[in-house]
């Protein structure tokens, strides 16, 4: 199949027509926590498995950072890590997920130790943080272009979460609100470095390849916790088992 090179507004298309079709906001699970379908055991087990996630977004944001050539991108994404470690004067994303941890009924320290995830997110999560590290500094840019569509989901969630359990209050999901100006603001960021520096074919759909990947990484957590707590219903040994209702 021949490819054409693309101008920077049709990339920009190309890459949310990815997002449309593949991001996890599509995903069964995500309808189900959404639309309140989920018991109090599932939350936990979303809850605590999306921990490992959040905790490993910094580590791999480092790794991008140490690649970029010049202080003024240093700085830009140096924000990004502060936004999930916090600076130590305000609590970063890490320290308000334990929050939910906390909030949907679980020790935050069981969390915190990933000894119950499932395997998936953890070879999920593991392949993020080594493509970023491993791949093109381009291509590592372009994996966090799912920023772009994180609003939409994170309004659909604290909406659905809030309106659909009772036992989850706001303060629960505080994690949420920041992140509703923090992805714009990455996502913004991210497009314009793709487009700008996406100036060959090869280039282009690494970047397109890049985005896809991390679509996968995104929805293979939401099938393992499927699979696991939804149906068939089965949990690996040494994974999280929900308390009997």
């Amino acid at each position: 199949m021949s490819m054409e090179l693309l101008s920077p507004e049709e990339l920009e298309e190309a890459l949310r027509r990815i997002g449309a079709e593949r991001y996890h906001s599509n995903h069964p699970f995500h309808r189900l926590l959404h639309d309140g379908k989920l018991t109090r055991g599932q939350v936990q087990a979303w809850a605590l498995n999306r921990y490992y996630y959040q905790a490993q977004i910094p580590v791999k944001d480092a790794s991008l950072l140490a690649r970029l050539p010049t202080a003024e991108l240093r700085r830009e994404w140096r924000r990004r890590i502060e936004d999930h470690d916090g600076d130590g004067t305000r609590p970063g994303g890490i320290e308000r997920w334990l929050k939910l941890v906390e909030g949907v009924g679980l020790d935050p320290a069981r969390a915190v130790s990933t000894a119950e995830i499932l395997p998936e997110t953890r070879f999920a999560v593991d392949a993020y943080v080594h493509f970023v590290r491993d791949r093109s500094l381009l291509e590592a840019v372009a994996s966090s272009l799912t920023e772009l569509f994180s609003p939409t989901i994170i309004a659909e969630r604290v909406s659905g979460m809030l309106r659909n359990y009772e036992w989850i209050h706001e303060d629960t999901l505080a994690y949420f609100t920041p992140r509703l100006t923090q992805a714009p603001r990455d996502s913004d960021f991210a497009l314009a470095y793709v487009k700008a520096h996406a100036d060959a074919v090869e280039k282009q759909q690494a970047v397109l390849a890049a985005l896809r990947f991390k679509c996968d990484v995104l929805w293979s957590q939401l099938d393992g916790l499927y699979y696991a707590y939804v149906a068939p219903g089965f949990v690996p040994p040494g994974a999280f088992v929900p308390e009997a209702a």
